[in-house]
Order: structure tokens, then sequence, then C-alpha cells
């Protein structure tokens, strides 16, 4: 794909090692396209080696999550420390650009320059994260800040791509709905390493506390488990942050250098996997018209077609 607006690599590429945000947020606009002008950017940034916090945040819809990222944010400038975002948001069906928008949500931080947010399409991602996701983390990550949050859509499988993209997950629900239990029944609790009980103001938050604690003595343990803790907040109010954050915190020492390297190899396995899936998926787009009407008509069969695009050999 030809990049006909993409800039000069050098003077583009010196800014961002400097930390200019505006360079910082060109970068994300080109990874994000998957032009080629954004491999130099990406390799830097991976250079730089891996330091920031990375926190996945997700859970059902309405739970607050943008409010609480956006109550971490406050608590963690009030710290000294920069914090990036990166807010993944349903496509919308006709532009296919993000939908909710980063502008709208976190208004209060745009005049920040420790605070850099940003909104990515899912574009229609399976998971509920592109296959940009991952590539625009780390330029994030390359670009110096303490910590990097990834918000997701919380729908469907997206709980468990963001598990394998970051390094701590933080599972928000609420008193309301049952999602305590419902948490339980789809798995999800095995992935969250935090869990935000927040609206923990409104009734029945105390019963969604002990189900989750409940929940968490069914599964098989020994004493290396990692018990998420349950921390109750009010998002709305600022309430519970602190709470939230020293949890992660102690989640990152006890998985020691030797648990978050491996959590960043399996980042690094979902990158790559997504950027395969997203190749071979263009090349069934671009050459499979014709093997797809003779498998319709019985010439051929599925897995021999599936075989011909993956040698390329139409």
């Amino acid at each position: 794909m030809s990049a006909p607006f993409a800039p000069p690599p050098g003077p583009l590429l010196d800014r961002y090692r400097a930390g200019d945000l505006r360079a910082l947020a060109r970068a994300v606009t080109l990874a994000e396209a998957g032009l080629p002008a954004a491999r130099p950017l990406l390799r830097a940034a991976r250079e730089r080696g891996a330091r920031a916090v990375v926190l996945g945040v997700t859970g059902s819809p309405g739970s607050g999550k943008s409010t609480l990222t956006d109550a971490l944010i406050a608590f963690l400038r009030q710290r000294g420390q920069r914090v990036a975002v990166l807010a993944v948001d349903p496509s919308s069906p006709y532009s296919g650009g993000a939908i909710l928008g980063d502008r709208i949500r976190m208004l209060r931080h745009h005049a920040d320059e420790g605070v850099f947010v940003r909104s990515l399409a899912s574009r229609g991602a399976l998971g509920g994260l592109s296959e940009r996701t991952l590539g625009v983390l780390a330029l994030m990550e390359g670009a110096g800040f303490d910590w990097v949050i990834l918000e997701t859509v919380g729908v469907g499988q997206s709980e468990v791509d963001v598990a394998a993209a970051c390094d701590h997950t933080l599972l928000v629900l609420t008193p309301a709905g049952g999602d305590g239990v419902q948490a339980f029944k789809a798995g999800i609790m095995e992935i969250a390493d935090v869990i935000a009980v927040n609206k923990a103001d409104l009734p029945g938050a105390d019963r969604t506390v002990r189900e989750l604690m409940a929940a968490q003595g069914l599964g098989a343990h020994d004493e290396h488990t990692w018990f998420a803790p349950i921390r109750r907040t009010v998002a709305a109010k600022g309430e519970g942050t602190e709470a939230v954050v020293a949890a992660v915190e102690a989640h990152r020492a006890h998985l020691g250098d030797e648990g978050l390297q491996r959590r960043r190899e399996a980042r690094a396995a979902l990158e790559v996997r997504t950027l395969v899936q997203e190749r071979l998926l263009r090349r069934a787009r671009e050459l499979g018209r014709d093997l797809y009407a003779r498998v319709a008509r019985g010439d051929l069969d599925a897995d021999d077609a599936a075989d011909t695009l993956l040698r390329g050999d139409l």
C-alpha cells in the first residue's frame, strides 16, 4: 500500500524519540493505517524497551469503565506519573471509525502534557481488538509513559484478548444485573488480576463482593495462586482509585521480572498472530473470489481452497 501523505521518516522519528506528543499522534495514525512509514517508529519504540505498566480495563457495557479510567488518570497524575490511554471503541458501520471518541469521555485532560488519549476503532475484530492495537500500544510504551491503559468495548472475546495484550487486567463490574455471577459463568474471573466493583454506593454491592469472593474459592488453586483483589469504587466521585492502583502494583510485584516477561512474550505472540491473520484475510479477499465460486459449485472442497490460499499458488 502506498503512503502518499507519509512525512519524511527522519524528522518524525527524531521527534517521536524526543517525546513530542504530536509526533506520537502522527505515529499512531500511521500504525493504525498499517502504512510502511510506521515501521521505523515501531522499531524505535521496541528498541527503547517495555517500561510502562500496561493495564487492560474491561467489563460489561455500562459498568463505568471510561469513568474509572478517567479517575485513574487523575490519581496517577497527582502522583506525577505520565499516562497514555488507548480506548478501543466499536466501529461505525458507515465510516469504520471509532464511534465514541476520546475527546468526549476524557476532555478535562486535553491540556495536560502528561496525558495522551487516543481512540481506536475495533473495526469488527473478532476479539474486540483490531490487528493494529498492539502496535499502537508499543508506540505509547516507547514514548516514555509510566502507565499505558487499554480500555476495551467489553463484549464477547475482548476480555481474553486484553489479558494477552496487557501486563495486568482490571475487570470492572457493577452491583446491578448479577455481574458477579455472570463473570464467573463466562470464565472472565480466570483472566482478571484485579476486580473493581464500581458504583459501589448502589444497593447490592456487598452481595456482589461476597459472590465474587465465593466464586474465587471454587477454582483450582495452590500456594502460588493469585486471587484477584476485589476493590469497591465509585468512579464518578473518584473513590477507590488509590486502592485499585495499589492492587495492580501488588500484582506486578507478585509476577516479578520473570512473570512480566512471560506476559510480554504472550503479547508478542498475539501481535504476530493477528498480523498473519490480517494478511491471510487480505489475500483471501484479493485472490479468493474464483475459489469461492468453485467451492460453491462443488468443483473444489473448502480444505483444498484454504490450502491453495495459504500456498499462494493461484
